[in-house]
C-alpha cells in the first residue's frame, strides 16, 4: 500500500477515471454518509458531488487529499490538515476524513492508512495528531480509540455543528 497526493489538473478538474474510482469508494460508504449528512442522497452519490467535495477539501489551506492504493486499486482516501481551520491555538495537524472502500472493511486498511498518515506527521516533527468523530458514530469512535486516540473535547463540527468527539493521539 502506498499513499499518493491527489493532484487536480491545472484547470482544477480530476481525471475522469480517477473521479470514477473515487465516486465508487465514496458511494460504497452510504451508511457513513447517511449518518454524516454530507450528501443529499447517500444511496446515490454522484460524480459531480464527489468532485465538489474534494475541491472544497483542497481549497482549505494546508489540506491534502491522500489516495491509498494497493496493487493499483484505490482502497482508501485520507484528508489531512496541517492545522484546524478555525482554531489557530491548536498546534496539532488533523485527520479530516479517513474513508476506506466499504467492500473491504475489516481487512486492516483503515489501520494501515492511519499509521501511514501518523508517520508522515511524525516525520515532519509533530508531537500529536487530532481528529473529530461524530458522536452518533460508535463504530468510528471504537476504531479510533483502538488505535490509541483519546477523548480531548466535545464540540460541534464546523460545517453543520453536529456533535463530535475530538480525539488526540501523541506521536
Amino acid at each position: 500500500m502506498f499513499l499518493e497526493p491527489l493532484v487536480p489538473a491545472d484547470n482544477g478538474d480530476l481525471p475522469g477515471p480517477l473521479l470514477t474510482e473515487l465516486t465508487a469508494l465514496y458511494a460504497s460508504n452510504h451508511a457513513f454518509f447517511a449518518l454524516s449528512g454530507d450528501f443529499p442522497d447517500p444511496g446515490a452519490i454522484r460524480t459531480e458531488q464527489v468532485a465538489a467535495a474534494l475541491a472544497d477539501e483542497l481549497a482549505t489551506p494546508g489540506a491534502r487529499v491522500l489516495l491509498a492504493r494497493s496493487e493499483g486499486r484505490l482502497v482508501a482516501v485520507a484528508v489531512t490538515l496541517d492545522r484546524h481551520p478555525a482554531r489557530a491555538d491548536d498546534p496539532d495537524p488533523w485527520i479530516g476524513l479517513l474513508l476506506v472502500d466499504a467492500r473491504i472493511h475489516r481487512a486492516g486498511w483503515g489501520r494501515r492508512v492511519a499509521a501511514a498518515v501518523e508517520e508522515r506527521f511524525r516525520a515532519a516533527g509533530h508531537a500529536g495528531i487530532r481528529l473529530a468523530v461524530l458522536e452518533d458514530d460508535p463504530q468510528g469512535l471504537a476504531f479510533w480509540t483502538s488505535l490509541g486516540y483519546e477523548l480531548l473535547d466535545r464540540r460541534g463540527d464546523l460545517r453543520h455543528d453536529r456533535p463530535c468527539a475530538v480525539l488526540r493521539k501523541p506521536l
